[in-house]
């Protein structure tokens, strides 16, 4: 049966997918990156999964995958294949492409997690049949893409889609990246996290915590929240300016507190639009499937420029 490997990389697992040519799921299995024994260890790891995985197809579905797409986090050369940095995972340049190719013996796509998954919420799910449109992704930090006809744009260096570091609070929190007042040192879930554990005086309390207790009506966990819809507000509407989308999907961990989100979200948004668009604002609704379906993608959209008569190693 005809397939591909879909690989989506974390910061301490892999998922992967077997998945044929009608999108099927014909396989998944999950493995540990093993970052604990630094990165090349995780390179290891990776490669040796992939290989794996072609094993079983080959057993199992009659004849090796056609071709493989991995989706990893941090900063990533799509073009040249290559893993240019991850702070979680420790790695710094890294031919993924390349190495990848020789191990399996078949054409392989590298993306960025984040536009990877926002390829598959594009084409399959809460932006399907959307010419334009934005993802989003709230989660320990702020990410997203942006989607075109039916692709996703990663920019002329790779960076396209990093809306967190979007400065919406001048002079702000002082963020990683090197600016202050950058989006996800306000509207991430580990920022809400941080505040709501200051607020309520729980060192552990997360974003999780602070929106049950929004919807159980606590005024500090209120007050908490809506620092950070505005922020988000203000973000996302510096995004729509520039872009112009016709729907606005956002996912992520924040994103499950579903209309605890949406609807505060949805009004700070409209106050703030004067002359944009107004776009459709829709929850994701793969979840954290979106990375293995979007890694799927790439590697049917890789096989679609490979002459048909291309050959694999079995």
């Amino acid at each position: 049966m005809r397939h591909v490997i879909a690989l989506d990389v974390g910061g301490t697992s892999m998922k992967a997918a077997l998945v044929g040519e009608d999108g099927a799921v014909l396989h998944r299995a999950r493995r540990a990156t093993g970052r604990e024994g630094g990165p090349d260890a995780v390179v290891d790891n990776l490669l040796a999964f992939a290989a794996d995985l072609r094993a079983h197809g080959a057993e199992h579905l009659g004849a090796p995958a056609l071709a493989a797409g991995v989706a990893v986090p941090g900063t990533v050369d799509e073009a040249n294949g290559t893993a240019l940095y991850s702070a979680n995972l420790g790695w710094r340049d890294v031919p993924l492409r390349a190495l990848l190719t020789e191990r399996l013996g078949m054409p392989v796509a590298l993306g960025h997690d984040v536009r990877t998954g926002g390829l598959a919420e594009g084409r399959a799910g809460a932006g399907r049949g959307a010419d334009r449109f934005l993802f989003v992704a709230l989660g320990t930090g702020i990410a997203g893409a942006i989607g075109l006809a039916g692709g996703v744009e990663a920019g002329a260096n790779g960076f396209a889609g990093e809306i967190g570091h979007i400065v919406v609070r001048p002079g702000g929190r002082p963020c990683p990246c090197g600016q202050t007042g950058c989006l996800e040192r306000y509207a991430s879930a580990a920022a809400v996290g941080t505040a709501w554990a200051a607020a309520s005086g729980r060192a552990d309390a997360d974003a999780v915590d602070c929106a049950r207790a929004v919807a159980a009506g606590d005024p500090d966990a209120a007050r908490v929240w809506t620092e950070a819809v505005d922020a988000l507000a203000d973000g996302l509407v510096t995004a729509l300016t520039l872009l112009d989308p016709g729907t606005l999907i956002v996912g992520g961990g924040l994103a499950e507190a579903g209309d605890v989100l949406f609807r505060p979200l949805g009004t700070a948004i409209g106050r703030r639009i004067t002359f944009q668009g107004t776009p459709v604002l829709v929850p994701a609704s793969l979840g954290d499937g979106a990375g293995c379906l979007g890694a799927a993608l790439l590697a049917q959209d890789l096989l679609q420029h490979i002459p048909q008569t291309t050959e694999v190693r079995t």
